[in-house]
């Protein structure tokens, strides 16, 4: 069981909280799509991961031919690829012609990064992964849509993924825009409209300014998260301890991955 098991930053040494993984029962997909569901996930459910994170230095990657099997195993991986990144210490793995030949035959990722597609922020460059490592998925602003989702689930129940993270990140102009136009009234094209009416939720007005910003990328990446946890199939994976769902933000400054309580 994984319930008992607390982590760290995906970033040792960054010092944003621990990150918390949620799972939940939902009525439906649409639903999920209308509206949040923080507060509703049930006593039991809620898993914590990576006590095993060292405080000072990245955890080693898994030896050639490793392939991270459990949700704690993957945090590992993405931390020890980050840290690799933002040292400039890129190793570019699993780009060989023979890496090339075998996954012609198939894929097994570790880990579903659903991230943003801001074109500063490309999940194999921040984690330094390669060919076959990664089921990326990206919206404007992480936005959930129903291609997401479902997009999300072939990862986690067609492959096995054990890992999901939503990867918010510094100076997300989707954020920006749907918090601009929730302070002005100002009507956005209609498709951009639609991701902001998404975020909406999220906008913490208890801040103001650039602050404003700041705190409602976190706080749409943390609801993003409640919203996959609570969908069945994915609450039914993390219930059975075989699949966690955690949050985190990309800095563009140092690029450095912090979890997000």
């Amino acid at each position: 069981m994984l319930s008992n098991i607390r982590t760290s930053n995906i970033s040792p040494e960054a010092a944003s909280p621990n990150t918390a993984v949620r799972g939940a029962g939902s009525p439906s997909r649409r639903a999920l799509l209308r509206t949040a569901v923080a507060g509703t996930a049930t006593a039991g459910s809620v898993l914590a991961l990576g006590s095993a994170f060292p405080a000072s230095a990245a955890p080693p990657a898994p030896a050639t031919g490793s392939r991270p099997k459990t949700p704690e195993q993957a945090l590992r991986e993405l931390a020890a690829g980050n840290r690799r990144w933002r040292t400039y210490r890129q190793e570019h793995p699993n780009e060989s012609p023979s890496t090339r030949l075998r996954l012609a035959k198939g894929q097994s990722p570790f880990a579903i990064v659903l991230g943003c597609v801001d074109s500063r922020v490309p999940p194999e460059l921040v984690f330094d992964q390669g060919l076959g490592d990664l089921l990326t998925v990206r919206s404007a602003g992480e936005v959930l849509d129903e291609a997401v989702l479902g997009s999300v689930a072939y990862g986690v129940l067609e492959l096995k993924i054990p890992l999901v993270l939503v990867l918010g990140h510094q100076s997300c102009g989707a954020v920006g825009a749907a918090v601009h136009a929730d302070e002005t009234g100002e009507r956005l094209p209609a498709h951009i409209q639609y991701l902001a009416d998404q975020i909406r939720p999220a906008i913490d007005r208890n801040q103001h300014g650039d602050a404003r910003v700041r705190a409602t990328i976190d706080a749409h990446a943390r609801r993003t998260r409640e919203r996959l946890a609570a969908e069945p199939d994915l609450a039914r994976a993390i219930s059975a301890g075989k699949l966690a769902v955690a949050a985190a933000r990309y800095d563009l400054h140092d690029q450095r991955v912090s979890t997000l309580n």
